[in-house]
């Protein structure tokens, strides 16, 4: 008698310091409107990491804006990145994204070596949430239509990898002040930019 009255008088305590329940990253279920939705310019916003390649390459990038556009076949898209790695601007056209339509996953191959598999995770039309999976350590970025994000979708993200794990602290961000030109400008005048 006297454990159950403990069980039942510690209860209201052990469930008040539980910690918050996460909900679970929620990957989109590609269909024909998918791909078409995530063509043109992005920015680069945030990501984390806890997969040590990832992490430098991340402290390195201070600023990068990426294009998606149609392929030579129907499941694959081209990119053109435009990057401020420490104080160089790169342009690369040497990688691509296979679309994998039964799984709902996307494969980065860059320069023949695959570079990473991700889940499009659900979240506002304008966003773009990856969820790296094709690694042992959990890995998220964010991206944007913009080169700035609103404060409720910035706590979105930064909600999504405190469940990961993440601390602020191991969270990069970029930011315009590094930003490089991009061609065709703002306007979106490249075809291949956006």
């Amino acid at each position: 008698m006297l454990a159950t009255l403990t069980l039942f008088l510690g209860l209201p305590l052990a469930l008040a310091t539980e910690p918050q329940s996460c909900t679970p990253l929620v990957p989109v279920t590609f269909d024909n409107t998918t791909i078409p939705q995530i063509l043109g310019r992005w920015f680069y916003i945030a990501g984390a990491s806890r997969y040590p390649p990832h992490l430098e390459e991340m402290r390195a990038v201070t600023f990068e804006a990426f294009s998606f556009f149609p392929g030579s076949h129907e499941d694959e898209l081209n990119i053109t990145e435009i990057i401020r790695m420490n104080e160089t601007c790169v342009v690369r056209n040497s990688s691509n994204v296979q679309v994998f339509q039964q799984n709902s996953t996307l494969k980065h191959v860059d320069d023949n070596q695959v570079a990473s598999v991700a889940r499009l995770i659900q979240s506002d039309k304008d966003l773009l949430i990856l969820n790296h999976i094709n690694i042992d350590f959990p890995n998220l970025s964010l991206s944007a239509r913009t080169p700035n994000v609103s404060k409720e979708h910035m706590e979105e993200f930064k909600a999504h990898l405190h469940c990961l794990g993440f601390t602020e602290e191991d969270v990069f961000y970029t930011s315009t002040e590094h930003a490089c030109p991009l061609p065709g400008g703002e306007d979106n005048a490249d075809p291949h930019l956006g």
